[in-house]
């Protein structure tokens, strides 16, 4: 699925209009639904296909924070053959009570794969963790960014990592 179809797609089917609370606290007038894009095979696969191709050389791991990214992330590890790991947003208090769930080794070198961003706060949660567990997120790359400010937060607290947005809101005539 080329650029423009991949945008089309994900503005017909996850773009919603009316008033919303995002994640951030923020209020908008459009919701990008995360579930109903990512939910559709033909865009996830696009997705993994496009994530998989930004991958710089390297790259031990792929990262998904939990639960929107999770697909993204494993649809990236299955076009790149690339392990991948989720990050929680909170410790578990029950079985093994970690923040990462599978196979992370100190050293490794990380993309990690969001699913829209807006502030980018869960992005920054996610490379903290990653860097307390001894791994070094190299790039961050976002399968929609809103351009509201989030790319700039994440490098202004991470610098040294790259960023790619896979579509913006730009994409999709907005």
């Amino acid at each position: 699925m080329d650029h423009a179809t991949l945008a089309q797609r994900v503005k017909q089917v996850a773009l919603l209009e009316g008033d919303f609370t995002l994640r951030s606290g923020k209020k908008s007038r459009f919701y990008f639904d995360k579930y109903l894009f990512e939910t559709q095979p033909d865009i996830l696969e696009a997705m993994g296909l496009e994530i998989a191709r930004h991958l710089p050389a390297g790259t031990t791991r792929i990262a998904g924070p939990e639960l929107g990214a999770v697909a993204l992330a494993a649809a990236a590890s299955l076009a790149a053959k690339i392990p991948f790991f989720i990050v929680r947003n909170a410790k578990k208090d029950y079985g093994t009570s970690k923040t990462i769930e599978g196979k992370l080794e100190p050293g490794d070198q990380v993309v990690l794969v969001e699913d829209i961003v807006t502030t980018g706060g869960q992005v920054i949660e996610a490379i903290k963790n990653i860097t307390a567990a001894g791994a070094t997120v190299t790039t961050v790359i976002v399968a929609l960014d809103r351009l509201e400010g989030g790319r700039e937060n994440i490098l202004k607290e991470a610098p040294h990592i790259a960023y790619h947005p896979i579509l913006t809101k730009s994409d999709m005539g907005m």
